[in-house]
């Protein structure tokens, strides 16, 4: 008696074969009903892949090497006097000139003279580019503003 494989294979022509299947639990799979995985790479994705990876490398390199210098910065000492008030610390005050007292023409040839409210009348008022300290502030350094008060 003939077999049902002999006999299917008795009806296909000669150089075809039958689909080897495999099973996954109930599943009958056939290798021709599997995707198959091709991983096809062209210049443009290595390219791609190469930028991706350098500019991660750029960014975290800029962030360490930031983080070197300011290390550096605080360690070294900070002489350098300050550009605007020449190392004093106070620059004169803008309104009444450095002379602590305001004039104010009333007309009719009157003029009425008052303590400057800038300064308080010291003529003077605290650099804010070094707060007071007479030391120029270091490239990026954070400034805190002293209140006069």
């Amino acid at each position: 008696m003939l077999s049902r494989s002999s006999v299917s294979s008795a009806r296909r022509p000669l150089g075809t074969t039958r689909p080897r299947t495999y099973t996954s639990g109930a599943v009958r799979l056939s290798r021709r009903s599997l995707p198959r995985c091709r991983a096809e790479i062209d210049i443009e994705t290595i390219a791609a892949g190469a930028a991706a990876l350098a500019g991660v490398a750029v960014g975290v390199g800029g962030m360490v090497w930031m983080e070197t210098q300011t290390d550096r910065s605080n360690e070294r000492e900070n002489d350098q006097a300050c550009f605007v008030c020449a190392g004093t610390g106070s620059i004169d005050c803008r309104y009444c000139e450095g002379n602590g007292v305001v004039r104010v023409d009333l007309g009719n040839g009157t003029v009425e003279e008052s303590t400057c409210i800038y300064c308080d009348g010291r003529g003077s008022i605290t650099c804010t580019n070094c707060n007071g300290s007479g030391l120029q502030p270091r490239f990026l350094d954070r400034r805190e503003f002293v209140d006069d008060d």
